[in-house]
């Protein structure tokens, strides 16, 4: 097994993928938290739907895909921030309606496009055979980017997450954080594509916050939680896809799922024996 492992960590594109996934990972578990708390948690899906669509009419431009994803991603979570801040339509409503009307545009661009196909595949599930030293590099450097605005945020989106009421009255522009949040989201969606392909990027969101939560109850114990379950469980999804030639996103969803699945039984019953 020591030999294999070796063996696995000597390849150039296992190295990559490690990197810029375990970044990937880090943000996402931390924005989870907030997301999860704010019962908004289903953006990542939306936006990585609209990911897919805007690199879809990307390579069927001949254009570079992220340079295009990234500001109409963004500009997409602030798009449903409005709506829902607007009260013209309910928070999921706004998410459904932009989801399926950008993944339908990407179908279309793809149906309409020639020789894009695989590409198209690689971004819908992932694959870390395409990272490149490039995508390392732009993932790294937005990661960090993603990770210090949090950390200087971090009280003020703490308690606009928790309570927004409360955040308001106290002086709090409730608004600018909820843009800010938005914006960190869209830009890891992006950065993680790439990896988790833009139908499974949205797990590494939902599932290690709410696998936190079953054994934590501060926010900061649910937070340092979630970041650590969800780097292991992106590193034992890799590890597993490469020995059982597996695709990675579904690979670390699947060990994401089996986490949340223990630390749920375990939690009841630990609620029973204390009963």
């Amino acid at each position: 097994m020591r030999e294999l492992l070796s063996g696995l960590f000597s390849y150039p594109f296992i190295q990559r993928a490690l990197v810029a996934g375990t970044l990937v990972a880090l943000c996402s578990a931390l924005l989870g938290v907030s997301l999860v708390l704010k019962r908004y948690s289903m953006i990542g899906d939306g936006l990585s739907h609209v990911g897919f669509g805007a690199m879809a009419v990307a390579m069927a431009m001949g254009a570079a895909p992220l340079a295009v994803a990234l500001p109409v991603v963004v500009l997409a979570a602030f798009f449903l921030l409005r709506l829902s801040r607007a009260g013209h339509l309910a928070g999921d409503s706004a998410i459904a309606l932009v989801s399926s009307g950008a993944l339908a545009i990407g179908v279309v661009a793809t149906s309409l496009s020639s020789g894009s196909n695989v590409d198209v595949m690689n971004y819908l599930f992932g694959s870390i055979l395409t990272m490149t030293a490039g995508d390392v590099k732009l993932a790294a450097g937005l990661s960090f980017a993603v990770l210090l605005l949090f950390l200087l945020l971090y009280h003020r989106i703490f308690a606009v997450a928790f309570d927004e009421t409360f955040a308001r009255a106290t002086g709090i522009r409730a608004n600018l954080y909820n843009m800010v949040l938005a914006l960190l989201t869209a830009v890891t969606i992006v950065i993680g594509m790439r990896l988790m392909g833009t139908l499974l990027i949205s797990s590494l969101i939902i599932f290690p916050a709410l696998s936190a939560m079953r054994v934590c109850r501060s926010f900061l114990g649910v937070t340092l939680g979630a970041a650590v379950l969800s780097v292991v469980c992106f590193w034992v999804g890799v590890i597993a896809s490469f020995l059982l030639s597996t695709p990675t996103g579904a690979s670390v969803v699947l060990v994401d799922l089996l986490v949340f699945l223990l630390l749920s039984l375990y939690g009841l019953l630990r609620r029973r024996t204390r009963k």
